[in-house]
């Protein structure tokens, strides 16, 4: 695969992650994506293929609760999304998951989901 884009490198350092990564049953793979405007976060079992739990920035319950100052593309909007996908894991009885970066790197919105996710009682 040759890199030609960021996000060629994104996708080859995913794929890589992903062959050492994966959500089973009792701890299930919690994958976060972002793009420029908005974050997004699954809770997946991978033996089933089936995702659990989801929550993003567009999702209407989250962005009617937002302040004019939150937005899916800032930090105050990633912890929101991250402390949601945390309540919505545990109403379902997931407390440990495998945190899947999806090839971004550990900074900024994608740290700020796995904070807030640690916060609101998930374990990694």
């Amino acid at each position: 695969m040759k890199i030609t884009t960021k996000n060629d490198r994104r996708v080859r350092i995913q794929l890589r992650q992903r062959k050492r990564i994966s959500g089973t049953g009792p701890r299930p793979r919690l994958s976060v994506f972002r793009s420029v405007g908005h974050i997004y976060a699954q809770v997946i079992d991978d033996l089933s293929g089936q995702t659990l739990v989801s929550a993003s920035s567009i999702d209407p319950k989250l962005k009617g609760s937002f302040d004019k100052s939150v937005s899916g593309g800032n930090l105050k909007g990633a912890e929101a999304v991250g402390r949601a996908i945390a309540e919505r894991s545990i109403e379902k009885g997931i407390k440990r998951v495998v945190f899947d970066r999806s090839g971004f790197l550990y900074h900024g919105r994608i740290r700020a989901v796995a904070d807030a996710a640690r916060k609101a009682g998930l374990e990694f």
